[in-house]
């Protein structure tokens, strides 16, 4: 996978604290650095690890970052390639009956994906996992939205989702799948033990073969004049009501 650009403080971060291996240099912004006691923080670490550090103008690391904000400071990184499916197995032999997975059924905006792999990082899951086909990858917007997510948590790319989630239910993992066209709450679901939660695509949600394989659909109770949530935010609520069940001790 080629080179890119880490642009912003936390994707900086989270970059040098978990691969900083694959960290090329940093560029900053001198005169940002100089007021901005996080960004000095990641300079020593960088010179740590001994990662080539470089003042350049503000206008540079504009350019680098495009429309994204990098509050002085971007890393050229090479990411280590997403993690291959036949690992997945053995991620959920080591986390066995704490096992907590995200499953995305064709999220494709790239922001939609890094917000939940910061929830999923948060709620320290077991992995998060995508189709190869028709859903995004983890590209730099991706890893940016992530604030340090994309570094913390396994992202798994499947040829096919739903042998996949066969797979999983094989292994003794409960599937609930997320649907507003349900009676049951996610409240009312059990989720201690070892379970995959699984959210559909921005406009279309899970598809037919997805939803079938589900031991439980169910929906987030809305009381306010909403329809429904954004992907990321629906992943955030229902990763979280599985910590809760579970007293939160992951």
């Amino acid at each position: 996978m080629s080179e890119s650009w880490i642009v912003g403080i936390n994707p900086v971060e989270g970059a040098l604290a978990n691969d900083a291996s694959r960290v090329r240099e940093l560029l900053v912004d001198i005169a940002t650095a100089q007021r901005n006691a996080r960004i000095k923080e990641l300079v020593d670490q960088a010179r740590a690890h001994h990662i080539p550090v470089h003042h350049r103008p503000r206008e540079q690391l504009d350019k680098l970052a495009g429309q994204a904000r990098h509050q002085g400071i971007v890393a050229l990184y090479e990411p280590p390639p997403m993690t291959h499916e036949d690992q997945l197995a053995g991620l959920i032999g080591r986390d066995g009956l704490e096992t907590l997975v995200l499953v995305l059924d064709g999220v494709t905006d790239p922001h939609n994906l890094g917000a939940c792999l910061r929830s999923a990082a948060a709620a320290k899951a077991t992995a998060v996992i995508v189709p190869k086909d028709r859903a995004v990858g983890l590209t730099p917007v991706v890893r940016r939205a992530s604030a340090g997510g994309a570094d913390r948590v396994p992202l798994v790319a499947v040829t096919n989702l739903a042998r996949t989630l066969r797979e999983l239910k094989d292994a003794g993992v409960w599937i609930t799948g997320l649907a507003g066209d349900t009676e049951t709450s996610v409240y009312d679901v059990d989720f201690r033990g070892p379970v995959a939660l699984v959210l559909g695509s921005e406009g279309e949600g899970m598809r037919r073969l997805t939803r079938e394989l589900c031991d439980f659909v169910a929906m987030i109770p809305m009381p306010g004049a909403m329809e429904s949530l954004n992907v990321s935010v629906a992943a955030g609520v229902v990763l979280f009501e599985a910590l809760r069940q579970r007293g939160a001790r992951r």
